[in-house]
């Protein structure tokens, strides 16, 4: 069996507010222990286990939970209610600059940090280099931290968390203050750190980082523990929550259809104009070869998809697309209210959820004409499929503009279309960018003949 090493069992933490410092001295002094104060409960009733090994998303909105969580887990808060069982040395970086003191120099704050981790000076002036080196500040590591910038912070905040040999990491959407270049180096240590079997838990606002990243995600809203599982059903959850979709009068949708068939004597001629033409009267997504039966479906607002064909070149429906081909996407949705501005829009997805290509037509400024109660509109995504080989998932949504500039999601259906993409020809990565390559230019050296 697997050890945990990071146990909450029925975790509650309460705050008091109060709404001015004398509401404080009143209530401390009063004869008869009046409440100038009200409960806020940052937490409630919370219980999830931690494998050890495991790399752990937290993600919520803000004021959902999630720093009061990885707070407790570092015991820096005591909870108000409930159990904490940690195994290991943790490691953490909570907060910008948390634990560094401004007036001490970069290298002093290390060696301080050090020893509260019970670390002896020695020790820590053996990690200093490889401390250095993975913070690359240069020469400021001997200034005060007090005139560091906000990336140089985290920067020597993240490489001394990580370099302390911790066997659980922590960390509290520290990285989103860094570079690219910086933000590509600490995902890549994480892959070391995961490789070591290390635990690593961590918080983000980026979905396809959970992901890509995480062996299972938490889901917290308003101090609730709403959904622990597989990151990519968490992050779905995530984005009805997000969107205001999910609540005791709003379930989570799932679709399920069994499939059908679709006409394959068909011309790809006629089978697109009788789709431009048709106007069903139900959803007949299921119909196509590509459908996936186990979509997951949000929304259902305002407007609903109900058809949606894919063409490539001669073939309608298509299960299978060679890397490079062009295809066409029509989305066909209905309005139940009149939408002034409408969008449609779609994302392409590995199989663990990892986005490759996004867009909707807000994204590229095209004006929509408005869509009455009742109206029916068809929308034509015309792309070059340059992907690599295996499966990928398509997400389809239609949305409106609201009148503060933002895109409200209707309905959005994800993963509804399943393809298998394959390679003409050889590469690594995501994408095929049509290289063309060739010598442009060949100097020999001049050799002396011998005699």
């Amino acid at each position: 069996m697997q050890e945990i090493a990071i146990s909450l069992k029925h975790i509650s933490k309460k705050y008091r507010l109060f709404n001015s410092p004398q509401d404080r001295f009143w209530e401390a002094l009063h004869p008869f222990n009046k409440k100038y104060h009200k409960e806020f409960w940052a937490l409630k009733d919370v219980s999830f286990d931690v494998l050890k090994g495991q790399t752990v998303g937290i993600i919520g909105r803000n004021g959902s939970g999630k720093s009061t969580i990885l707070q407790i887990l570092c015991s820096i808060l005591r909870p108000t209610s409930g159990e904490v069982t940690v195994n290991g040395r943790v490691s953490a970086l909570l907060e910008l600059g948390s634990g560094f003191n401004p007036e001490f120099t970069g290298r002093q704050n290390v060696l301080m940090k050090g020893q509260i981790m019970g670390f002896s000076e020695t020790e820590m002036r053996n990690r200093l280099p490889e401390i250095e080196a993975f913070a690359d500040i240069g020469e400021f590591i001997d200034q005060p931290m007090k005139i560091y910038s906000s990336g140089m912070s985290v920067r020597l905040a993240f490489a001394t968390a990580i370099n302390v040999d911790p066997d659980i990491l922590v960390i509290d959407e520290a990285l989103a203050v860094g570079d690219a270049r910086f933000q590509h180096k600490c995902y890549g240590k994480f892959l070391d750190f995961q490789g070591a079997g290390k635990t690593i838990v961590f918080v983000t606002h980026d979905v396809n980082a959970i992901v890509k990243h995480c062996d299972s995600a938490l889901l917290l809203e308003k101090g609730a523990l709403l959904e622990n599982g597989v990151p990519n059903i968490v992050v779905n959850q995530y984005i009805d929550v997000l969107e205001g979709r999910c609540g005791a009068d709003k379930n989570l949708r799932v679709t399920s259809f069994s499939a059908g068939t679709s006409d394959s004597c068909a011309s790809q001629a006629s089978a697109v104009q009788s789709f431009i033409n048709e106007v069903p009267l139900i959803d007949s997504c299921s119909r196509r070869k590509n459908y996936n039966k186990n979509e997951y479906r949000q929304g259902f607002e305002r407007a609903e998809l109900i058809d949606y064909l894919l063409v490539k070149q001669d073939d309608v429906d298509p299960a299978i697309i060679w890397c490079g081909d062009t295809v066409d996407l029509y989305l066909k949705a209905r309005f139940h209210e009149t939408v002034l501005n409408p969008v449609f829009g779609l994302s392409i997805k590995t199989t663990d959820g990892v986005v490759l290509f996004a867009v909707n037509s807000a994204y590229q400024k095209l004006r929509l004409p408005a869509a009455a109660a009742g109206d029916v509109l068809t929308f034509k995504y015309t792309m070059s499929m340059n992907l690599h080989a295996g499966d990928v998932f398509v997400d389809i949504g239609v949305a409106g503009i609201a009148d503060g500039g933002e895109v409200k999601s209707f309905d959005r259906r994800c993963s509804i279309i399943h393809l298998q993409i394959a390679e003409r020809e050889q590469f690594d990565g995501f994408c095929f960018l049509t290289p063309v390559g060739g010598i442009v230019a060949h100097h020999t050296t001049l050799r002396s003949n011998s005699v």
